[in-house]
């Protein structure tokens, strides 16, 4: 699925099973919560703390997956309501970092 498509699918979702788009500050929230759900997990994954079970430990990857969608569908959703292409959007960053990053990660040597 291209990013395109991804907004096409997400709008149409929105618009039948999910009635409406919510208000622009609230997915902004709902954003910061799946950030925030993404982030307990990835400290438990990769970082010092723990889970509390071992049934959770064994369940996070799928977790993590899931969260990561929640976070990438909330996204979409503020892409689709400010009328942002995130195709072009993402084209044009990248071409940014491009030429504004052209050196800078090749000479640092903390990435070797």
């Amino acid at each position: 699925m291209t990013l395109k498509e991804a907004q096409e699918t997400v709008d149409r979702w929105i618009n039948t099973v999910g009635v409406r788009y919510y208000g622009e500050l609230t997915n902004t929230a709902i954003l910061m919560e799946e950030t925030g759900e993404v982030a307990r997990l990835m400290a438990r994954l990769y970082g010092e703390q723990s889970f509390k079970t071992p049934e959770a430990a064994a369940a996070a990857p799928g977790e993590l997956a899931d969260e990561l969608a929640d976070v990438l569908f909330v996204l979409i959703c503020l892409a689709n309501q400010t009328g942002t292409d995130l195709t072009a959007a993402l084209e044009r960053n990248l071409a940014k970092k491009t030429t504004r990053d052209r050196e800078r990660h090749r000479d640092n040597p903390k990435l070797r």
